[in-house]
């Protein structure tokens, strides 16, 4: 393992101490700013690209796939080579993707930059992880708990931000922003962050990495075009084929090698594994909130239902919820310190179920929809919460960036798998609006059902992990005030 000196009691790096954390949960709502900003331009591109609807849809997908691929592998990497060093190898490449799209209007680059950007999914846990290395025990739950909440801050500030840039200003602009953003970020986590002394060496299973790739790939893409190439086409039947057989050839290989890139052994143990169900589930319910609100504000009055809001004023309806998120994650620490991250985790769950069904007695006023927004954002922002301290007490430390790096997987493929059920059940529910066929109130109250079910899923799921051990925040300041360096299990 390797070990750095101890901190100096100088200024310069007490206050460098003070900043991690800010500097992480910046990271992280940068990283989610990247994911959201090109979503007020989608309806545009394919007139500023000279392309088609279908290519420049590939901007959200490359991202999407590019970044399940990269945070397991990525996390591993950190595990295995230094975290802060990985870390900031993603906040380059994400700010690499944003230079180039300032830079073209070519599709082909623009999707490539895309990808490249989705490096930067695996910055939440990485941060995660550094935390826990380089935190005292009394100071980990909040800010796992800040830096959990990032991504829903991120993207709701991300919306409006990026619409008032794209109703103002050049498209460029917006990339010229968050490549200074970006660059912003690298240099703060180089001043600010200090490297994690707590590594796992060995040989990184490149063999493993590849075949992940290629099933995550098949399975994801399969998912995200199902709607548009058809479910019983060949291409995503295919799809479906090539990701069963590959990862089913991958489980068999990480089982067996010395050194897998996830250990599944891990995987298995209930409170980890379970721990994956309930991210996938929660996943599932809280993308639908984002979906589904985006749409029904914008829907032309002549529906009965639609407010006929612009992007700009979409964002804002969404805004409230980020807040929501920034306030409420010290509560969901206090919660998980006092009665453990699982009660945590099913109370954010149940939480969000709560706030689908207020979005299902009433969808027409604003108040009532931003209302039941922002209940589902809190919900959201206890159950993120919990899920990287559910994995921090479940694995050894020198395991934690890949573990969470697994979790933010599932999160992935859940809400992936939301937005093709919310796109199957809405295009099942339209009704035609001055000649175009619009989705119906009905199609978006089926879309809410969904999801809170699947929340109430996500609760059960939560309810049966095993009882959380004494919690971290209880133990002794100084028990081991460099986190978690020492690398054994805590409270397995």
């Amino acid at each position: 393992m390797d070990q750095q000196g101890p901190i100096s009691p100088s200024r310069g790096s007490s206050l460098r101490a003070r900043l991690t954390v800010p500097t992480l949960a910046m990271c992280g709502m940068l990283m989610a700013v990247m994911q959201t900003v090109v979503v007020p331009l989608l309806p545009d591109l394919p007139r500023l690209t000279h392309s088609s609807a279908g290519a420049v849809s590939w901007m959200v997908t490359a991202t999407l796939l590019a970044g399940a691929v990269l945070t397991p592998v990525l996390g591993r990497a950190g595990d295995m080579y230094g975290k802060r060093r990985v870390l900031t190898a993603s906040l380059v490449l994400m700010t690499a993707g944003s230079v180039m799209c300032a830079l073209s209007s070519d599709i082909a680059v623009l999707i490539a930059a895309r990808a490249l950007q989705g490096a930067a999914a695996s910055v939440v846990p990485l941060s995660i992880s550094i935390l826990r290395d380089e935190l005292p025990p009394e100071r980990r739950g909040s800010a796992v708990a800040m830096m959990s909440s990032t991504v829903g801050i991120g993207a709701a500030l991300g919306l409006p931000l990026a619409a008032m840039v794209v109703q103002y200003a050049d498209w460029h602009t917006m990339f010229w922003m968050t490549s200074a953003l970006g660059a912003l970020g690298v240099a703060a986590v180089s001043w600010a962050v200090r490297e994690s002394p707590v590594r796992r060496p060995g040989r990184f299973d490149v063999s493993g990495a590849l075949g992940l790739a290629v099933g995550l790939v098949s399975l994801l893409l399969g998912v995200s075009q199902g709607g548009q190439w058809g479910w019983a086409s060949p291409r995503v039947l295919g799809l479906f084929l090539v990701s069963v057989a590959v990862l089913a050839l991958w489980w068999w290989h990480q089982l067996r090698t010395a050194q897998p890139l996830v250990d599944l052994r891990l995987v298995t143990r209930p409170r980890v594994g379970l721990s994956h169900v309930a991210a996938l589930l929660t996943g599932f319910a809280f993308y639908a909130n984002s979906l589904v609100t985006a749409q029904l504000v914008q829907a032309p009055k002549a529906t009965g239902y639609g407010l006929g809001l612009s992007i700009v004023a979409t964002g804002l309806c969404l805004l409230p919820g980020g807040v929501t998120m920034l306030l409420f994650s010290p509560l969901s620490a206090r919660i998980s310190a006092s009665r453990g991250p699982r009660i945590t985790l099913a109370l954010g769950a149940a939480v969000i179920a709560c706030g689908y069904a207020l979005r299902i007695a009433d969808s027409r006023d604003l108040w009532m929809v931003i209302l039941g927004a922002t209940v589902v954002s809190t919900g959201t922002t206890l159950a993120y919460s919990a899920l990287p301290t559910l994995i921090l007490r479940a694995v050894p430390a020198d395991q934690t960036a890949s573990a969470n790096g697994v979790n933010v997987l599932m999160r992935t493929i859940g809400q992936a798998t939301s937005s093709a059920a919310v796109a199957a059940v809405l295009v099942h529910h339209t009704s035609p609006v001055g000649g175009a066929p619009v989705p119906t109130l009905h199609g978006y109250l089926l879309a809410f059902a969904m999801a809170g079910a699947v929340a109430l899923a996500a609760c059960a799921a939560a309810l049966t992990i095993p009882g959380d051990a004494k919690p971290e925040g209880t133990r002794r300041a100084g028990d081991g005030t460099r986190g978690a360096r020492d690398g054994v299990m805590e409270g397995a």
